[in-house]
């Protein structure tokens, strides 16, 4: 101690000091700014540690099981016959040519059952909401029932019916000529190997292309001028008349007809039992859901936009495909493109009645390679990119028909 006055207050000032700094530290440790960071980095260290963790007890697991760890078995002979394929296939592809064609399968019955389910929904909908007692009663009774109906008992039920009870190959209904439903599927024709398929696919495509194209100076002349033009016919007529007209031209195209050869077809396509109680159960069920959210969404639009639109003389159909619609769709697209995913994601129920989807064909390789983490990781991957395609793919069309105040 120091009997110097001005060292007494040189250190009563730093004493001073030192407590707003004290404070000052303690207010910083205590702001929820610095908590929620010191929150997150303890969460992501142990997130960190957890997966640090489990992948070194999988290596060593692997490693005593003799087991090799990476991707390298895709190009591994699969020697797997693949039933129903988009592509060719045979047992002599690799395991990553396998799991092509089981991506591809899960896709194929994807969009087609989120196009199928899309549609029917809106039906539901519209009809849940009609002035008919008997039309409404039915709807409503269609989506209380299917949608509390687990889909994989529906799946079974489905596929019970088409192969059980429908009569075999040789007995087989044929409802058109060269068409032909049995417990084996239904046959169709399909196009043989000519070059005038080839035309056609390419005719096809522009005339879409040209559709879509009209169809966005279509509206924008509407909202110019208030005229629209029918495009319903006339994309048909661009779609429809060219590959005709091409085929006509040609003098028809070569068709590849199913024939009975002993105790099934061969030719033409096949359309399984087992592709289409997925599909049906898929479309079904979903639409069950959607039709709920198209119901939901007219009913948000106000009844005074149903009372204008009549006032104008629009009829009812009318009303609700330019007026009603239009508006209730930014309550519509939300939910529905949580059911798009679902429908995605449920597709892989196809393990249970024997559809090769890509789950099918992941499981297949991991009974025979015992690469099951890299099955997994796959199946993971796959349906997470499809996900987020998809979801990304609907927030764009989302934004795009949202009502913009102005």
């Amino acid at each position: 101690m120091t009997d110097d006055p001005r060292m007494q207050s040189f250190d009563g000032r730093a004493k001073a000091d030192a407590a707003p700094r004290a404070h000052h530290l303690t207010l910083s440790i205590n702001n929820p700014t610095v908590r929620a960071i010191l929150w997150q980095v303890g969460l992501g260290l142990l997130v960190v540690l957890a997966a640090w963790y489990l992948a070194g007890n999988t290596m060593a697991n692997l490693a005593r099981l003799s087991i090799a760890s990476g991707f390298g078995f895709m190009d591994r002979e699969a020697g797997v016959q693949i039933g129903e394929s988009l592509i060719a296939t045979g047992p002599r592809d690799s395991y990553g040519g396998i799991f092509v064609v089981g991506l591809l399968n899960t896709l194929k019955v994807s969009g087609v059952g989120i196009v199928l389910a899309t549609l029917l929904g809106i039906m539901l909908g519209i009809a849940r909401l009609s002035s008919n007692w008997l039309v409404a009663r039915f709807a409503a009774f269609y989506v209380e029932t299917i949608r509390n109906i687990p889909l994989l008992l529906q799946l079974f039920i489905w596929y019970a019916l088409l192969t059980e009870g429908l009569p075999g190959p040789r007995q087989a209904l044929e409802p058109l000529p060269g068409i032909f439903l049995s417990n084996r599927g239904l046959k169709l024709p399909a196009p043989a190997d000519d070059p005038i398929w080839a035309w056609v696919a390419v005719l096809f495509a522009l005339g879409v292309l040209v559709t879509l194209a009209l169809s966005a100076w279509n509206r924008k002349r509407q909202l110019a001028t208030g005229q629209r033009l029918p495009m319903t016919p006339i994309g048909l007529g661009l779609t429809l008349l060219p590959p005709l007209l091409a085929i006509l031209l040609a003098g028809g195209g070569a068709l590849d007809v199913p024939v009975l050869q002993g105790f099934n077809f061969k030719g033409g396509m096949t359309l399984s039992p087992e592709f289409a109680a997925l599909l049906f159960g898929l479309t079904l069920y979903t639409a069950a859901f959607i039709g709920e959210i198209v119901r939901s969404g007219i009913l948000a639009v106000p009844k005074g936009q149903t009372e204008a639109a009549t006032a104008l003389g629009l009829s009812r159909s009318t009303a609700m495909r330019l007026v009603i619609l239009p508006q209730a769709l930014r309550v519509i697209i939300p939910p529905t493109t949580s059911q798009f995913l679902n429908l995605t994601k449920n597709s892989s129920l196809a393990v249970a009645i024997g559809y090769p989807d890509f789950v099918a064909v992941a499981n297949t390789a991991i009974n025979q390679t015992g690469q099951a983490v890299e099955g997994v990781l796959s199946i993971m991957i796959v349906y997470l990119v499809i996900s987020l395609a998809l979801s990304g793919f609907m927030n764009w069309y989302n934004r795009r028909v949202a009502l913009v105040e102005r």
